[in-house]
C-alpha cells in the first residue's frame, strides 16, 4: 500500500495475437556460419525457442504472445530431416523446393502471400514475427506497419539497416544464438556476462559501484518503470533523450517536479534508476544496461581519432563499430592470436579477445568483438589455428563493404580502398 493509502496493483500483462513466419533455410544457414550448435538447436528443438518467445518486455511493460499462426518454409530436398521437429511443435510446414538451377526456392513468395492473407483475415493479429535476415521482406514489414500491426524481426545474419528500421523490435543473430540454446547453456552465457569486469558508471558517480552496494531506487514511479523497461529491452545503448521522453510520457509530472527533485535527467537516473548506466558524452548522451553493454559500446566513444565523413556514414548506415584503424588492428591481431592458442568458441573467444584489447589500451566492448567475429563468419571465413590477422582483416573488410553496398551506398574505388584501410587496421596494405 502506498503512503496515500492507495493499494498498488500490478500492471496488467498485455497479450498479443501473433502470426509467426519462419524462413528456415535463411535462418539455419545464417546460424551455421555463426554458431553450429545454435543452428542445430534451432532446427531440432523449435518448441524451446518458441516458448522463449512467448513472453517479452518493451517500453510499455511486459507482454505475452499467442502464436495463432505458426508457419515454417523450408526446402525439403535439403532440410527434410528437420520437418518433423517443426510439425511436432505445432508449425504448418510449407515445402518450398528449388525452382531454379541456382537453387532458389519459393519460400519468399509463399511467406509473403501467407502474411498478406493473415493481414486480411477475420482474426486481427496484433503482431507479425518474421524470422529471416532477408531484406526482401522490407516491403512486407512496411505493409504490416501501415496496417497498424507490430513487427518483430528475428535475424540470423547481417540484416540491412533499412530492414531493421521498419521493425518495432529486432532480435539480432547473437541474441537468437543464445535464445535457441537449452537453458543450461544460456545460463552459462549469462554467468560469463555477469562475471565480466565492469567499467560502467552513472553520470553522478566517479567510481564504479559494485552491484551489492548499488543504491536502492527511491521510488517505484511510472517514469522509473518505463525508463528501466526501455533500457532493458534495447539491443544497444540508446539515446538519453529517448529514455527521457519515455519516462515523461509515463509520468508527465517529472518536468514540473524537476525530475522528482533531482534537478536533471541524469541525476534522476542515478537516484531513481540505479540499475542502468548513463553518460552525457559522447553527445547527446546515452543510457544502457550495464549487464550487457559498457562504455566501449557507445557509438563513436572508442575512436581515438576524428573519423572521416565516409567513416561516419558507414557507422551510421551499417552499425559498423566506430573504432579507429589502430583499434581495429588490435582487435584483429588479438583474435588471430587467440585462435592460434585456443579452439574457437564464440562466447569464450570474444571474452578473451576483449580482455586482451583492454590490456593493450584499446577500450573495446565485448559486443564489438562479437560484431567483428560475426562479420568474418558471414563473409565465409572458417576460424581456426591457421587463421591469420590478415585473413581476418580481409574477411572483415569484405563484410563491411558488402553491408555498405547492401544499404545502397554509392562507393567509388577510392571509397572502397579507404574503408579497407580503415577496418582492416592497416593489415591489408601492400
Amino acid at each position: 500500500m502506498s503512503a496515500a493509502g492507495i493499494v498498488d496493483r500490478p500492471e496488467p500483462v498485455r497479450s498479443f495475437r501473433c502470426a509467426l513466419f519462419v524462413d528456415f533455410d535463411n535462418v539455419y544457414i545464417g546460424l551455421r556460419r555463426l554458431d553450429p550448435a545454435a543452428a542445430d538447436a534451432f532446427a531440432n528443438n523449435p518448441a524451446h525457442w518458441l516458448s522463449e518467445l512467448e513472453s517479452g518486455t518493451d517500453s510499455e511493460g511486459e507482454f505475452t504472445r499467442r502464436f495463432l499462426v505458426r508457419a515454417c518454409y523450408l526446402n525439403p530436398s535439403a532440410f527434410s530431416q528437420f520437418r518433423p521437429n517443426f510439425t511436432r511443435a505445432g508449425f504448418q510446414v510449407v515445402d518450398c523446393p528449388s525452382l531454379t538451377q541456382q537453387g532458389k526456392s519459393s519460400a519468399d513468395i509463399n511467406l509473403v502471400l501467407d502474411a498478406v492473407d493473415a493481414l486480411n483475415a477475420s482474426t486481427r493479429y496484433e503482431e507479425f514475427v518474421i524470422v529471416s535476415a532477408d531484406a526482401d521482406f522490407t516491403p512486407l514489414a512496411l505493409r504490416c506497419r501501415a496496417d497498424d500491426r507490430r513487427v518483430t524481426i528475428i535475424t540470423a545474419g547481417p540484416a540491412a539497416a533499412a530492414y531493421r528500421a521498419v521493425a518495432d523490435a529486432v532480435v539480432t543473430a547473437d541474441d537468437l544464438a543464445e535464445l535457441v540454446m537449452p537453458a543450461v547453456e544460456t545460463a552459462a552465457v549469462a554467468e560469463i556476462v555477469e562475471s565480466e569486469p565492469s567499467r560502467e558508471r552513472t553520470a553522478a558517480a566517479t567510481e564504479p559501484v559494485p552491484a551489492e552496494a548499488a543504491p536502492q531506487p527511491a521510488s517505484s514511479s511510472p517514469g522509473r518503470r518505463a525508463a528501466l523497461r526501455s533500457v532493458r529491452a534495447a539491443d544497444r545503448p540508446i539515446l538519453a533523450g529517448s529514455v527521457a521522453q519515455i519516462a515523461q510520457k509515463a509520468d508527465p509530472t517529472l518536468p514540473a517536479t524537476r525530475w522528482e527533485g533531482a534537478g536533471s535527467f541524469f541525476a534522476w537516473l542515478a537516484q531513481h534508476v540505479p540499475e542502468v548506466a548513463a553518460a552525457s558524452r559522447p553527445a547527446p548522451g546515452f543510457v544502457w544496461d550495464p549487464k550487457r553493454f559498457g562504455e566501449a559500446d557507445l557509438p563513436g566513444a572508442v575512436a581515438d581519432v576524428d573519423p572521416s565523413a565516409l567513416q561516419r556514414q558507414v557507422v551510421a548506415v551499417t552499425d559498423t563499430p566506430g573504432l579507429s584503424a589502430k583499434q581495429y588492428r588490435v582487435v584483429l591481431t588479438a583474435l588471430a592470436a587467440d585462435l592460434a592458442a585456443h579452439p574457437f568458441e564464440r562466447a569464450e573467444t570474444s571474452r578473451r579477445v576483449r580482455d586482451v584489447c583492454r590490456a593493450k589500451g584499446a577500450l573495446v566492448g565485448r559486443s564489438t568483438v562479437n560484431y567483428v567475429i560475426s562479420g568474418v563468419l558471414f563473409a565465409g571465413l572458417t576460424l581456426g589455428p591457421g587463421t591469420s590477422a590478415r585473413d581476418l582483416a580481409e574477411a572483415w573488410a569484405e563484410n563491411v563493404v558488402g553491408l555498405c553496398r547492401g544499404a545502397r551506398m554509392e562507393l567509388s574505388p577510392g571509397d572502397v580502398a579507404a574503408i579497407r584501410a580503415w577496418v582492416g587496421g592497416g593489415l591489408l596494405d601492400a
